[in-house]
């Protein structure tokens, strides 16, 4: 069920909202981000990775993040155990991953790697607020045909319930994550989108941001 086109109104006030607040966030986090850049490429590599996400609708896009880990990680059998490699498969992120080098721990943990998403809202492929944005092989992993059509009915977003509420509390293999995921969609208000942010204000500033 496609929650934006039932209601227009909060679809179209959503848009001007993400638009209006990602501009000026860039333009206020214009320094830092710089600084955290220069922080990054000391490690090497580029400052900004990109990875490929399924928006809404299904399209694909990149999805951009500060570099928190070593370059060349996604070469997965040379940086992680077997055991690791098998956690990874199964959850899509590892709870002490040896690829993550010392300042991306940080950003990690502070949720500053996912400031470079305020262009990815700003071009319109993430909202502030929706589900977490996926990898195709994540998303077809884990959701039924039905799930995946509801999950993609809206813009992923920057922050979300699951993240919000949960985030390193649940899993797939639990189930509980897709459940969180697609109880937002079908609850999407500005009541609900503000609860969120505050949420996610809280959970950083208490030190649960990373994932």
């Amino acid at each position: 069920m496609d929650t934006s086109a039932m209601k227009p109104f909060y679809g179209f006030v959503k848009r001007v909202l993400d638009m209006v607040i990602s501009a000026l966030a860039l333009i206020v986090l214009a320094l830092p981000m710089l600084v955290i850049a220069l922080l990054v490429r000391r490690d090497g590599g580029r400052a900004i990775y990109a990875q490929a996400r399924v928006g809404k609708n299904g399209k694909t896009f990149h999805i951009y993040k500060f570099r928190s880990m070593k370059p060349n990680a996604e070469r997965l059998e040379d940086f992680l155990t077997p055991e690791e490699l098998a956690e990874y498969k199964k959850e899509y992120k590892l709870a002490h991953d040896p690829r993550i080098t010392r300042i991306g721990n940080i950003l990690r943990k502070s949720s500053l790697d996912e400031l470079p998403q305020l262009i990815n809202i700003l071009r319109g492929d993430m909202s502030l607020v929706g589900p977490r944005p996926l990898l195709a092989s994540e998303l077809k992993g884990n959701y039924t045909e039905e799930e995946q059509k509801r999950l993609l009915s809206v813009r992923p977003g920057l922050t979300g319930y699951w993240q919000a509420a949960f985030r390193n509390e649940s899993s797939y293999q639990t189930g509980d994550r897709q459940q969180q995921e697609l109880y937002y969609i079908g609850r999407v208000t500005f009541a609900m989108d503000v609860k969120i942010l505050f949420m996610t204000v809280k959970r950083v500033f208490s030190g649960k941001g990373a994932v």
